[in-house]
């Protein structure tokens, strides 16, 4: 399983900074220090365990949150939007249990 996350933690920090080699690299080196630190876990370890789970969910924000901006002059960037980045509205913003944001002092369009 650590093999797995490790693997994919390299692929998604490959794809979130593409062409931005020095990011890339600091970001392998990152994870290949994480990895080297907790190598003597047993597999079993609670600790192994945390650690696999928190690779996997930093491969998620890495793959699903992370866009590259590049600036392409006057105040004006390009975004490097992947076929894995999450996409989402404003509509799908919500609070705990269910609420709706609102916002005090504006009235609803019709």
């Amino acid at each position: 399983m650590a093999l797995q996350a490790y693997r994919h933690l390299l692929r998604s920090a490959r794809l979130a900074f593409e062409g931005d080699t020095h990011l890339l690299h600091a970001a392998q080196a990152q994870a290949r220090g994480a990895f080297r630190e907790n190598a003597s876990l047993a597999p079993e370890d609670p600790l192994a365990v945390k650690a696999i789970t928190h690779a996997k969910e930093v491969s998620a924000i890495l793959r699903e949150n992370i866009v590259q901006g590049k600036n392409v002059g006057d105040n004006k960037y390009k975004l490097r939007i992947h076929a894995e980045t999450e996409r989402g509205d404003n509509d799908s913003i919500k609070m705990p249990n269910g609420q709706k944001v609102k916002i005090e002092g504006k009235k609803c369009c019709s």
